[in-house]
């Protein structure tokens, strides 16, 4: 691994950042000047560059501006006393990885170079890997099995069915066999067949004379004449009106049609490879798909998993997508960071490959900084992710209902437990496989309740009841936290009450962080991987809300 260089007039800065990057066993080299480190430049690069901004002989924005025209890849993180808005938005406009405010916590600045080399490192793997850009992506083992499977069938042209959802990868992968086939030389045609309108489909796949039909001003070659000694890629074929797939079978059983309005039979050598969203099996069934199309298509089939079946692929798609999405608008790639990586993991992709696709596009264009936090994600995932965490009930309490009794006959708070407790205790049992261990308990605790003549004191007999339930039966009853915090807000706002919503969210993120760390006993990095945030954020955060 390369050095860190330091860059500073200031000996006693040099001399601190040295000593706590030796003490990480990380190699230091420390300038006074940018002009040395230019000319350090030409024999090589650091792993990170942490720059002061005001120094004898140049500034570090202009040092960072020529570092990053030789090196867009490098982490520069600019310090400077003088912390005014200019100099942090020359900075990161100039592409800094960070912005340092001087005097610095020392551990804060160590911990901020371990981030910056860490994204160095995997930048370097990265850009090896750029080099050649790989046509697919998959370590997942139903991947593996489709990488298999085109390697076995790179010396053939048998026909292909490929299936799999909408947006997992289905033409990337015939092209990949067209790619490495023997037809490698030919065309590479693909239409979706569910695209075009069914009066417009036969023309297109067979092409059609002149005067054919009104419009038809010339002649045209069809998608089986363009494919003549390649492939021709047939994407959602179960959606083929039934008419068309008597034509297409005699194409594929003599490899001879006709074009629309013409009368001469003509011939194509094409490979076809055909993809599907859909059960051909129960297509066949319903009578909207012939048997003997299918038993023609169904030579080889391909099962294409979704992403949400191949989750380790989604951190290399997407920084693939990134780096993708970056050529194609001419900016320098975002960097994501392993938190939002976590969340875009447990993301379901309904959307699958193309979504992810599309997402990493959006945080290209969208995306405040160019490192992504899991608060720069798009609201479809922040608002997936918080349903996917709410915890559901055991089971609904069902009240009496007040029909049931006598009128003007108010339900009792006891009965209300009562008929609460048997659901939660038949919950309880069937999960530990025992007879109700609780009921004892569950009924004192319900004939305890305080007798009333509303029911408004169900809560407090629930929370009895919950209380006599085994500690280890996760059973998620409501503790009203929600109405408190409701009934808190409304008070501050009636009184007048300024920064209310600085004072409570204070509140309720120094609540969070507070249990995650007293649950960890106190190892913040492991607090903030439970609580879904980055090992920085829950840092500033301790500091911003003195939880210290």
């Amino acid at each position: 691994m390369k050095p860190i260089w330091i860059v500073d007039d200031d000996q006693s800065i040099r001399f601190v950042l040295e000593k706590a990057l030796a003490r990480e066993d990380l190699a230091v080299r420390s300038f006074t000047n940018p002009r040395d480190v230019l000319l350090a430049l030409a024999d090589g690069a650091p792993q990170v560059l942490v720059s002061d901004i005001r120094m004898p002989g140049g500034s570090g924005i202009d040092l960072l501006i020529k570092v990053k025209e030789k090196f867009p890849a490098l982490p520069v993180i600019i310090m400077t006393a003088y912390s005014d808005l200019d100099s942090a938005v020359s900075a990161f406009q100039g592409g800094a990885f960070e912005y340092l405010p001087k005097p610095f916590d020392v551990p804060k600045a160590v911990e901020l170079i371990r981030r910056a080399l860490e994204e160095s490192l995997r930048e370097d793997v990265a850009d090896e890997r750029a080099a050649e850009v790989p046509e697919m992506l998959g370590q997942a083992a139903a991947m593996q099995d489709v990488f298999r499977a085109i390697g076995r069938l790179s010396q053939s042209i048998v026909t292909v069915l490929i299936t799999g959802e909408s947006g997992s990868g289905k033409e990337l992968v015939a092209s990949a066999l067209h790619k490495h086939s023997p037809r490698a030389t030919g065309p590479f045609v693909a239409i979706n067949t569910a695209a075009i309108p069914k009066d417009l489909l036969e023309s297109e796949l067979f092409g059609h004379e002149r005067g054919a039909f009104t419009g038809a001003q010339t002649t045209r070659r069809g998608r089986f004449e363009q494919a003549d000694g390649g492939t021709l890629f047939l994407d959602e074929i179960g959606d083929m009106p039934f008419d068309l797939q008597t034509r297409l079978l005699r194409v594929l059983s003599d490899g001879q049609f006709y074009r629309v309005g013409g009368h001469s039979p003509m011939r194509a050598n094409v490979r076809v490879i055909a993809a599907t969203h859909q059960n051909l099996e129960d297509r066949v069934k319903q009578g909207v798909f012939r048997e003997d199309l299918f038993h023609r298509l169904n030579v080889i089939r391909l099962r294409l998993p979704a992403l949400r079946e191949r989750r380790e692929d989604v951190p290399a798609l997407t920084r693939l997508f990134l780096q993708k999405s970056a050529k194609d608008l001419g900016v320098e790639a975002k960097r994501i960071t392993d938190a939002a990586l976590s969340r875009l993991m447990n993301f379901e992709f309904p959307g699958n490959v193309r979504q992810l696709e599309n997402i990493c596009h959006w945080l290209t264009v969208m995306a405040p900084a160019q490192s992504v936090e899991p608060k720069d994600l798009p609201p479809e995932l922040q608002t997936s992710v918080s349903q996917q965490r709410t915890p559901a009930l055991v089971q609904d309490v069902a009240v009496p209902a007040t029909s049931q009794r006598p009128t003007g006959e108010v339900a009792h708070a006891s009965d209300i437990a009562s008929s609460a407790a048997a659901p939660v205790a038949h919950q309880v049992s069937e999960s530990l496989g025992t007879a109700a261990p609780g009921a004892a308990a569950l009924d004192a605790a319900a004939n305890s309740a305080k007798p009333t003549p509303t029911a408004s004191d169900a809560t407090g007999v629930l929370a009895s009841v919950h209380a006599a339930l085994p500690l280890a039966v996760p059973v998620a009853i409501s503790t009203d936290w929600l109405t408190q915090l409701q009934t808190e807000a409304r008070e501050l706002l009636l009184a007048g009450a300024p920064d209310v919503w600085d004072t409570l969210t204070r509140k309720f993120e120094a609540q969070l962080i507070h249990s995650a760390l007293d649950i960890t006993k106190g190892r913040r990095i492991e607090a903030a991987q439970k609580l879904g945030i980055g090992r920085n954020t829950i840092t500033r955060k301790i500091q911003e809300l003195n939880l210290d």
